[in-house]
């Protein structure tokens, strides 16, 4: 019985989804559907169709975001593999690939329990479970006679925001042979594809046998595949992180469809029927919500007058519309997106815009996630600048000092146990302490309760850079 390895692919930015998504926190790890992040989701619904512990590829700068949503459902992993660039799908399937392989080596599996890797997107939406987990289960004879097996969603409607699967034969029907994968049409030519029953939306999940999918890499990117190998020997192990070697930076740059799946002799396709989405702009968010009699879907704080078929999101103040319709609103501590819903496809180019900027809202929220909690910006001027720490139960912050500013903490929940210099004390709430320029010092969280502070630095140079760090808890 071949094993189904869960591999989850946790980079990307979805940038169409700006001012939510962000460079340093984007689509995957938000709560836009329900009580879970999209890719706890995705892990829930790898995990019950599987069983198996996943291995999840992600950014570098994504990697404790990844752990702490993992333990948050209680959840182990076999490797969080962490690319140093992201280079497209199909060098990040081969890592993990490789991952695979080396695990059943070590636990001494023979060839009929080599593994299959379940290949998935962490930012899609799938409610139907049990459905999914029949098409896994549906499709594993294939991938473990070596096929390399693509999910082909059956068209609801003529969509131009998709790539296409053209099928050898009836795609209704069980598994059969892929003749061509077909790039977004325009609208007319999305039509003629449903209706000839012969296409299907390319769902960009794959469940692929490792050693055929490594074997087929090589044969068409021979290059891509050494680059790969190398990295992953030269590679090693960093607290709960595996980093490929340098090699990997030298590797093409390419998604699997191009490199292997339009290429090889042994791509399949199962088509599903359950509801899918990859949630790729604000319009697919709306579609997937709950709407209310005029069509709205409203969150936060929100005062709709005469408001129809519209998106409103408040996260830090009161929103109000009045007379408009197709609309998205989107509003953070720091932007406001508002877009006509059949143009939110060009979000990404006010993403690009801040780019060329060189503004930090592209990359960052005023609230920073770290892995020991978070800080955010509430103020700010002429030599000072004032934050908002959170400081989880049991963590710290690196051993530090700063060259350039001093900084006051006011505890206003929690118990801070505090080093300063050579003395370590404890700071209740309502208390408060200083911390002078050039002092080492430390934060920690010794209770079980969020801690938070009011942080108030005073100096000549404000930047997050001025840290110099003696001792970190997370490597950094």
């Amino acid at each position: 019985m071949n094993p189904v390895i869960p591999v989850i692919l946790a980079g990307g930015t979805g940038s169409r989804l700006w001012p939510l998504s962000r460079g340093l926190y984007p689509k995957q790890f938000h709560a836009l559907l329900g009580e879970h992040s999209l890719l706890q989701s995705t892990l829930e619904r790898a995990r019950f169709a599987t069983g198996q512990a996943p291995i999840i590829v992600c950014n570098e700068e994504h990697r404790f975001l990844v752990a702490e949503q993992c333990r948050e459902l209680g959840l182990d992993w076999q490797r969080i593999i962490l690319e140093p660039e992201g280079r497209n799908t199909a060098p990040a399937i081969a890592l993990a690939a490789h991952a695979a392989l080396d695990r059943g080596a070590e636990q001494g599996d023979q060839a009929e329990h080599e593994p299959l890797l379940l290949v998935l997107p962490s930012d899609h939406v799938i409610n139907a479970i049990e459905l999914f987990k029949d098409a896994v289960v549906g499709a594993t004879q294939a991938a473990a006679r070596g096929g390399l097996v693509t999910f082909g969603v059956k068209p609801t409607r003529a969509e131009t925001g998709y790539g296409y699967i053209q099928a050898s034969g009836e795609a209704a029907s069980g598994i059969c042979d892929v003749r061509s994968f077909v790039e977004k049409p325009d609208e007319i030519t999305a039509e003629e594809y449903v209706r000839s029953g012969d296409y299907l939306w390319n769902s960009g999940m794959f469940l692929l046998n490792a050693r055929g999918y490594l074997a087929e890499l090589n044969c068409f990117c021979p290059d891509m595949s050494a680059k790969v190998a190398q990295a992953y020997s030269t590679g090693g192990t960093d607290l709960d992180f595996f980093r490929p070697g340098p090699e990997f930076l030298e590797s093409p740059s390419d998604s699997i469809d191009y490199a292997v799946m339009e290429k090889t002799d042994r791509a399949q396709v199962m088509p599903v029927e359950f509801d899918w989405s990859d949630v790729g702009s604000w319009a697919a968010i709306w579609e997937a919500s709950a709407q209310d009699d005029d069509g709205n879907h409203r969150v936060g704080d929100v005062v709709g007058i005469d408001t129809k078929n519209s998106y409103v999101y408040a996260q830090a103040r009161l929103v109000g519309t009045v007379g408009v319709e197709n609309l998205v609103v989107v509003e953070t501590a720091d932007a406001v997106l508002v877009a006509s819903k059949d143009r939110v496809q060009d979000v990404r180019r006010v993403v690009d815009e801040l780019k060329s900027q060189h503004r930090e809202e592209y990359l960052s929220h005023r609230e920073v996630f770290r892995p020991w909690g978070s800080y955010e910006g509430v103020g700010e001027g002429d030599r000072y600048q004032v934050k908002r720490i959170k400081v989880k139960p049991g963590e710290s912050l690196s051993l530090q000092m700063h060259h350039h500013r001093a900084e006051h903490w006011i505890v206003v929940k929690g118990t801070a146990e505090v080093t300063r210099g050579k003395d370590t004390f404890t700071v209740a709430e309502n208390e408060s302490t200083y911390i002078p320029l050039g002092v080492t010092h430390r934060l920690r969280n010794p209770g079980k309760l969020d801690l938070e502070l009011i942080e108030v630095q005073v100096g000549s140079y404000l930047g997050e850079d001025d840290i110099v760090r003696f001792e970190d808890n997370y490597g950094r």
